[in-house]
């Protein structure tokens, strides 16, 4: 597995996931498949297979919370080089043809949420701009094969 690079909010956000599946989703699950195998004939009863299938599940989304701390590393943002985009980059990406902007903030892949604006530095786009200086200009690739010509402005938030 690869390093994961998180700020001290994501850690927190993972140690929050993983603690709820541990202390209180696990619990339930367990305590429904001891009601399930109460019931009876195991062979012919649904309600174990689904208790034991939901068991093992959240013991996988346990086992690779689990796995990931091992391979966190929490990003320091004040030490941080602002004079190019890395990770933890607020990024405004202008196509000069159309005027166009977006802007986001590049995050680990395991924090990305396009929705919020928070980009994965291993997304197409991330790839492009890793390393751009500000104002510079850059030809991306989309999906689409579609070359952007684009400028970025870098600022840390």
């Amino acid at each position: 597995m690869e390093t994961i690079y998180l700020t001290h909010a994501g850690a927190d956000k993972l140690r929050k996931e993983l603690d709820n599946l541990v202390n209180v989703e696990r619990p339930i699950a367990t305590e429904d498949l001891a009601q399930a195998r109460a019931k009876g004939d195991l062979s012919e009863n649904a309600e174990y297979d689904a208790a034991r299938n939901k068991l093992i599940d959240l013991d996988r989304q346990i086992g690779v919370l689990q796995a990931k701390f091992a391979f966190i590393q929490i990003v320091d943002e004040s030490k941080l080089n602002s004079k190019e985009v890395r990770i933890l980059s607020l990024v405004k990406i202008t196509n000069i043809k159309t005027n166009q902007s977006m802007s986001f903030t590049l995050v680990d892949p395991v924090q990305s949420d396009p929705q919020k604006n928070l980009l994965s530095f291993k997304s197409p786009i991330g790839k492009g701009i890793l390393g751009k200086l500000p104002q510079s200009k850059f030809l991306l690739e989309s999906l689409k094969c579609a070359s952007i010509q684009s400028s970025a402005v870098v600022r840390y938030s």
